[in-house]
């Protein structure tokens, strides 16, 4: 009968994993898996502007004046 053991391991500089379990058998071949979790949600992700800086052709304006001033100009264009 099979058995398994679970344990939760930090990985070591240079990808090393390292388990140490007294009940493992000495000289018995195991099978062993490694399951990375996904990132959790809660790392930092990039904002908005960070994704905008690198997707291409970049921002229309570079900032938030260059913006209003862009709207109150083709609000003034309707008025005339």
């Amino acid at each position: 009968m099979s058995s398994a053991i679970h344990r939760k391991i930090t990985v070591l500089p240079g990808g090393k994993i390292e388990l140490i379990d007294a009940k493992l058998p000495t000289g018995q071949p195991v099978d062993v898996f490694v399951v990375v979790p996904a990132k959790d949600h809660n790392d930092e992700s990039p904002s908005a502007l960070d994704i905008l800086d690198k997707a291409p052709g970049h921002r229309l304006f570079p900032g938030i004046e260059e913006v209003d001033d862009h709207i109150q100009h083709e609000r003034d264009s309707w008025a005339s």
